[in-house]
């Protein structure tokens, strides 16, 4: 039961939103779309649901042309970024709607509404209004009506955007829980995403996608571990991991009038320019370190985000705490240099610290 795309391709202006899009979804399994804003992520999940046809390319699934299935005979759920029910029914209501319209009978309904309400945790919810709830909880009313319709195909859009960040975390890890416990199994589940986090902590088979092209596909921890392009480390990083213009020379990496030794795992890289990649959480405050000057301090939930400068090198570092900091301040920085990348001119991984390469 493969949903299997080959080529797809869809251009309605002068850029595409897909292109050349291929795919192969098992059932039982959690596939995640990561990808920045308009990157078409989206795009390829109506093109699935049947609300967009691409110029080009081909979806079999069940042993059909997927693609001449009309809307209302594919077997597809759809949670979007908007909390979408219906205002004027409760929470049961709004659950059971997929189902009365299928004519099920009352005693069924009754128990699969149940089952889905307890399974997303708002069990004891059936009679509130939907105004009553938080946005947290109008999205869990819109995955359990989901939920309810059994689809062979489960699509979710991006459905934690719209929420604050403890919620997001809250939600995350509950969608996580109810995956686990095998309500996916009979289906094929797709999620889509721009944050790396949601995308680690799902834990599914990660399609790295930017400008409607597949860039990479792997496990979630492939996919942070070795990401194959500059661009794949920029879209699964969140900050982007920093990228530097160095140098190998004399068994020393150089940049801005720093010289750090050369790790193991680079040592293969013999007198050559390189670009440098090291995440903001490899970079550390350190009393005997590089003296940079503060461009910008963000806290972020229980972090400081330090948005640094020295000469033409830009990074960003994170301090797992909050921290004061004003512009100009300076600061001494360390880094992790067991854990850099290089990448090479033309922007492909050369070498990670977990012995990744695609060169």
């Amino acid at each position: 039961m493969n949903l299997i795309a080959e080529n797809l391709s869809y251009k309605p202006d002068d850029q595409f939103h897909l292109n050349e899009v291929s795919f192969n979804f098992k059932k039982g399994n959690i596939y995640t779309i990561l990808g920045r804003t308009l990157s078409g992520k989206t795009t390829l999940l109506k093109t699935i649901a049947g609300l967009l046809t691409p110029d080009s390319g081909s979806i079999q699934f069940e042993d059909r042309d997927f693609l001449k299935v009309p809307v209302w005979e594919r077997n597809v759920a759809m949670v979007y970024q908007q909390f979408i029910n219906y205002p004027h029914l409760n929470v049961y209501e709004n659950v059971a709607f997929p189902l009365k319209q299928r004519k099920v009978d009352d005693q069924e309904i009754n128990n699969v509404v149940k089952k889905s309400l307890k399974s997303v945790g708002l069990e004891g919810y059936e009679k509130r209004k939907i105004q009553e709830l938080s946005g947290g909880q109008q999205q869990r009313v819109s995955l359990a009506r989901s939920l309810v319709k059994n689809a062979k195909i489960l699509l979710l859009d991006e459905p934690l955007v719209n929420l604050d960040y403890k919620l997001r975390e809250q939600l995350r890890e509950e969608f996580k829980n109810i995956f686990s416990k095998g309500l996916s199994k009979e289906s094929i589940v797709i999620f889509s995403t721009t944050d790396p986090r949601e995308a680690m902590e799902i834990n599914g088979e990660v399609i790295a996608i930017d400008e409607g092209k597949v860039l990479q596909v792997g496990s979630a921890k492939e996919i942070f571990e070795n990401p194959k392009t500059l661009k794949v480390a920029e879209i699964s990083n969140d900050p982007p991991m920093n990228i530097l213009n160095a140098k190998i020379d004399l068994n020393k990496i150089m940049f801005e009038g720093i010289e750090i030794d050369v790790p193991e795992h680079l040592s293969n890289l013999k007198d050559k320019s390189f670009n440098l990649g090291i995440r903001a959480s490899d970079i550390e405050l350190s009393d005997g370190g590089f003296e940079f000057e503060v461009e910008l301090a963000e806290i972020s939930g229980s972090e400081t985000l330090l948005h640094l400068k020295r000469g033409n090198v830009k990074i960003i570092t994170s301090i797992e705490e909050v921290m004061n900091f004003s512009i100009h301040d300076k600061v001494k920085i360390k880094f992790n240099i067991d854990r850099v990348y290089a990448f090479n001119e033309i922007g492909v991984l050369e070498s990670s610290p977990f012995g990744g390469s695609y060169v």
